[in-house]
């Protein structure tokens, strides 16, 4: 077998897949699924109307499993049993910081444990490359869960003395039920950046996963329950997105931290209002990628290749609009079209594939009609544009050379496999051009000079600025984005605080000069 062949010439992945005693599984046949129900109070249990909805392989187009449809009384069960789990006096409530960091801590562990399983589940539900999920996406998710884990006891406030009558302290306290609602696109790895976060603030929580990606998510319910969790401390509802929208207006939800579109993120925004609730949203992007004229031409190609073509382009901070200066912008486009004839496009789980099918057959449609409009503009398409003649939603990955500014596919956000490169003449041009996008996510900037990369990271409005790198997402620094792209951050400090609100004490002394 070709997966198995490749797998014992890589020998790290090799053992890890020894180690795991788990069978990568071939295109027709399917892991292990998670039961076709809800997760509420540690218990699966059947939805209130006992509807489903159904799974498709995005690899073949062809349904193959089922989960469970929740409606409004499944999700105030949900919340219910989220908010008695928050209650004081709870098992929860009262546990030691540190004995849920070290639950949290267990989970990690489950979670490497059942890494090669639950990247079987993302590749065959959402098209997700199996190998840079299980070396990629599940490190970061155990990564996340470590570095909360750690954070759970210490948290703390501050203590001070305004004057001479008081003394005074802060602290950091749960804010109650946190409604995690996650995108798709890196469902495991967002569920735990938002998981991780409010269990180590003390919160109690309902996920609900993207309907196009609920079965690793809802494997998560399986290792809580496993680890010991109390009974309400994690539930998980499956849906579409008025299943959100049903968490979004429930009065005993008290935060809601979402990752999705930008469209989607206002109507939260709007309706959170009525309930003054906290928010944490991470939302679109169309994030510039900026090769200066003194890089390495080789290396900006990878670095730009990695930018707009991971996870078939299926990523909110992909750095698509390629600005190449005009010293080195005819070669760049050469290198950059040879490129893309070594990837390998198919099964996702084939371990020698790099690029596989668009998520749904709706993102597909809409990653073409913006490849048409491209081509309607003026843009020059340069490689691929093409839907791939079999099963699936395949995309050929796409290069546009010869973009302005103006046209749709350098302003609007594709998400999809589709570069544009863009040529421009100074610094200070291209930092102007760069921040002219209504999005501020994350820049990229690739080049050698130190002057000249401190000003474009200084100059960009953006929630992250990648030097030399692209994609870097790391449990200690925070991410998020400016203008239409958010608000709020995810990990770091910030990161725990978005779950917590700050409360000031204060006691009156009984000192002779009171």
């Amino acid at each position: 077998m070709k997966s198995w062949t490749f797998a014992r010439r890589n020998k790290t992945m090799w053992m890890q897949i020894r180690r795991l005693s788990v069978i990568i599984p071939q295109p027709n046949r399917t892991p292990k699924m998670p039961p076709q129900k809800l997760f509420i109070n540690n218990e699966w249990v059947s939805p209130a109307a006992d509807k489903k909805f159904e799974l498709v392989n995005p690899t073949n187009e062809k349904v193959f499993g089922e989960c469970a449809l929740a409606d409004k009384e499944d999700i105030e069960t949900a919340v219910d049993a989220a908010k008695k789990a928050f209650r004081r006096g709870s098992a929860w409530r009262s546990m030691d910081a540190s004995r849920r960091g070290f639950l949290i801590n267990r989970l990690a562990d489950l979670v490497e444990r059942d890494a090669a399983l639950l990247s079987s589940l993302e590749a065959i539900e959402c098209g997700k490359v199996f190998s840079h999920t299980l070396k990629g996406d599940v490190q970061k998710a155990i990564s996340v869960l470590r570095y909360y884990a750690g954070y759970a006891d210490k948290h703390g406030g501050e203590v001070g003395q305004p004057n001479g009558k008081f003394v005074g302290y802060t602290k950091q306290e749960p804010l109650g039920v946190a409604a995690c609602i996650v995108s798709w696109n890196f469902s495991l790895m967002i569920t735990m950046w938002k998981l991780a976060a409010a269990l180590a603030a003390g919160c109690t929580t309902v996920l609900k996963p993207s309907q196009y990606s609920s079965l690793a998510v809802l494997h998560i319910g399986n290792l809580a329950k496993e680890v010991g969790f109390p009974p309400g401390v994690v539930n998980i509802v499956t849906g579409p997105g008025k299943i959100g929208s049903h968490l979004v207006e429930n009065t005993d939800v008290d935060v809601v931290s979402f990752t999705g579109s930008t469209s989607v993120g206002v109507e939260i925004y709007r309706k959170a209002a009525d309930t003054m609730k906290r928010l944490v949203l991470e939302l679109g992007g169309k994030s510039a990628n900026i090769i200066l004229k003194d890089a390495d031409l080789d290396g900006a190609v990878e670095h730009a290749h990695l930018a707009s073509f991971h996870n078939q382009g299926q990523c909110c901070a992909a750095g698509s609009r390629t600005f190449v200066h005009e010293s080195m912008y005819e070669k760049f486009v050469d290198k950059m079209k040879e490129r893309l004839t070594k990837k390998k496009i198919g099964d996702p789980l084939d371990l020698d594939v790099d690029h596989g099918p668009q998520t749904t057959k709706d993102q597909a449609e809409i990653v073409m009609r913006y490849i048409e409009a491209g081509q309607r503009e003026g843009a020059c398409l340069e490689a691929g544009g093409k839907r791939l003649e079999r099963p699936g939603y395949f995309i050929e990955p796409t290069i546009f050379s010869n973009v302005t500014d103006d046209m749709t596919i350098a302003k609007e956000e594709i998400f999809g496999p589709v570069m544009q490169i863009l040529s421009y003449k100074d610094i200070e041009e291209v930092i102007d051009r760069a921040n002219s996008s209504e999005y501020g996510l994350a820049a990229s900037v690739f080049g050698s000079d130190i002057d000249d990369i401190y000003t474009v990271a200084e100059g960009v409005r953006a929630g992250s600025c990648w030097v030399n790198c692209t994609l870097t997402i790391e449990p200690a620094l925070p991410f998020g984005g400016y203008q239409m792209s958010g608000i709020g951050r995810e990990g770091g400090r910030l990161g725990i605080q978005a779950f917590t609100e700050a409360k000031s004490v204060f006691i009156r002394t009984k000192s002779k000069n009171s």
